[in-house]
């Protein structure tokens, strides 16, 4: 080991007893077996062998261990209190492990999976050549089978009686799944505790998604040296799931008895077409299009959406901007739970924050997987002030980008549901690079080779909501607004005073009508009677029914096109005049023909 990390802190089992760590409670063996090693008293997760956690995690029946090959080595002949071979031999010994991780392939709850799971009864899970060669084997496994990986980590780091050749194993399998990255394979990391050093700085931290257990400890340098370098007391949980949750580390923070429904949600959204559940693609619609969605209102094109302006009624811009800024309105995690099925939020930038404005994770529109994102306001004043009013900081935008490359790694579809009065301005926000931010989600989502839907349901502000709208098909609600600035803002600008908001809106030409004439959106979706606010449900089955045909339209797209038709969408926007129509261009506009516009 590396000899800077902590050792886990194990129970004290007896035939029949077995003492708890944290709390000291004497428990009967048995019930904290039923318990899944969870104590009863404190809910301290105890650690568990490589054995339990196959017990634990898979389903009965499926496990299949891997022929992987691995070879004993001492580059150093290393001593110690012991001879490296020796404490070799009774690691193995007292383990019944050949190593300190096991490969295998089985089920979670139906979902495949290859696997390998460390045990930090062998030397304390450290990483040497051996481990090396079976996480690398393991993600070569994932790899020829297509199947998702998943890494359950517990160690003390890297081996030191190996030296430099168990520092090369943080290089190999980093590579290792960097080849599961360029070939479009899942990978999920559950981490337990403890975590650290080599282990954290390579794959335990290089997954697609991150879950940890409760109180689990992650980190490269253990609690004491760290101490003992800054000379000072560490934060309260410092270096546990929760403390990097709460800064956007990891994504999620699980208790043991509820991992298989979790593991399974994950691998099925996120695993390749074959892995996941009702795999079809959405059908595509008729060159009439279905009837118009149940609970649709005022006048609509063939497919349920408004593509004429005409069609649209006047309204007093003023007056859409307070439709828009309703806080009944429903939002991202409204639509999640309503429009969606089996939503699985996504935290965190990957660096140090999670922003509470920007919602996002894989869900299930009809049968289709999907990456769903969205700005996040509230209901009331305490979700608003949480969720910082729907304004994202540059952790935000830098978590929009992670969900945008996982989608394109994925091959799975964007939607991304908009109501945002702007990007977050202040000290902090420009010290982080909001500007650098948003220019790296306008940059990534223009290139990405997947379809992408965009939905404005309240309001559009700015480039901070343009950073979640670089869109193949740009949506909104009747009754939301986009704009370049806020009423107030321009007022103020213009006519030094924000009381002439009304009249910067006009001028602005907010509202869905003008907006449609402008082909800044492509459609419009009618509001229910009384508004979007007055039956979630039925904005809900419109955003769903407008989504879906979207996407089905989409879908008759080759994904290779998907850039260059972005491209020149936007590219409509030009003062120049608009060059010929290519063949490509021509193609996609195919299946919107039988709409109305």
């Amino acid at each position: 080991m590396t000899g800077s990390a902590p050792l886990a802190t194990t129970a004290r089992e007896g035939p029949d007893w077995t003492l708890c760590p944290a709390c000291r409670a004497l428990i009967f063996t048995a019930r904290l077996r039923r318990d899944l090693w969870v104590c009863p008293d404190c809910a301290r997760h105890l650690p568990m062998t490589a054995q339990r956690w196959l017990d634990v995690l898979f389903d009965p029946g499926s496990v299949r261990q891997a022929d992987i090959a691995v070879a004993d080595t001492d580059p150093l002949g290393f001593t110690d209190a012991l001879p490296y071979p020796r404490r070799r031999e009774d690691a193995r010994r007292r383990t019944g492990l050949t190593e300190a991780a096991v490969v295998v392939s089985g089920t979670v709850e139906g979902a495949p999976v290859v696997a390998a799971v460390m045990d930090f009864g062998f030397m304390g899970g450290s990483m040497g050549a051996a481990v090396g060669d079976l996480v690398a084997g393991a993600a070569a496994l994932a790899l020829r089978e297509r199947t998702p990986l998943l890494l359950v980590t517990c160690s003390g780091g890297a081996r030191m009686q190996e030296g430099a050749l168990s520092l090369m194993q943080l290089a190999r399998t980093s590579e290792a799944m960097g080849r599961l990255d360029a070939a479009g394979i899942l990978t999920v990391c559950l981490v337990t505790d403890p975590t650290f050093g080599g282990v954290a700085a390579s794959f335990a931290t290089l997954g697609d998604v991150i879950v940890a257990e409760p109180g689990a400890r992650l980190g490269f340098a253990g609690p004491r040296v760290i101490e003992q370098t800054i000379r000072q007391p560490l934060p309260a949980g410092f270096q546990t799931a929760e403390f990097l949750h709460g800064r956007g580390l990891i994504d999620l923070v699980c208790p043991r008895g509820r991992l298989r429904p979790a593991l399974r949600r994950i691998l099925t959204l996120g695993g390749p077409p074959s892995a996941r559940r009702n795999p079809r693609p959405l059908p595509a619609a008729g060159p009439a299009g279905p009837a118009a969605p149940h609970g649709a209102a005022g006048p609509a094109g063939v497919d349920g959406l408004v593509t004429d302006p005409a069609e649209l009624p006047e309204r007093d811009p003023w007056h859409s901007v307070r439709l828009a800024r309703d806080i009944a309105r429903p939002g991202v995690a409204d639509f999640a739970a309503r429009a969606f099925a089996d939503f699985q939020e996504l935290h965190g930038d990957r660096l140090a924050k999670d922003c509470p404005a920007i919602t996002g994770g894989l869900a299930r529109l009809g049968r289709t997987t999907v990456m769903l994102i969205g700005t996040r306001k509230g209901h009331t004043a305490a979700e608003l002030a949480a969720h910082n009013f729907g304004m994202a900081s540059p952790a935000g935008y830098r978590k929009v980008a992670r969900l945008l490359r996982l989608a394109a790694k994925l091959g799975v579809p964007v939607v991304t549901i908009v109501d945002t009065p702007g990007a977050h301005p202040g000290i902090e926000a420009e010290q982080d690079g909001q500007a650098f931010a948003i220019a790296d989600c306008l940059r990534r989502m223009a290139r990405l080779p997947v379809p992408v839907v965009s939905v404005i349901v309240g309001e559009g502000g700015s480039g901070g909501a343009l950073a979640l709208s670089v869109a193949d098909r740009v949506l909104m609600f009747a009754d939301a607004v986009y704009s370049v600035i806020s009423p107030e803002g321009c007022a103020a600008i213009l006519w030094n005073s924000a009381a002439q908001a009304p009249r910067a809106a006009a001028a602005l030409r907010v509202g869905a009508r003008d907006l449609l004439r402008l082909g800044v959106v492509d459609a419009v979706i009618p509001e229910p009677p009384g508004g979007t606010q007055a039956d979630h449900q039925a904005a809900a089955d419109l955003l769903r029914d407008a989504v879906t045909r979207q996407l089905a339209e989409l879908a008759r797209v080759p994904r290779a096109d998907l850039p260059a038709l972005r491209a020149e969408r936007f590219r409509r926007f030009s003062t120049l005049p608009p060059q010929p129509a290519t063949a490509m261009t021509v193609a996609a506009a195919a299946p919107a023909a039988g709409r109305r516009g």
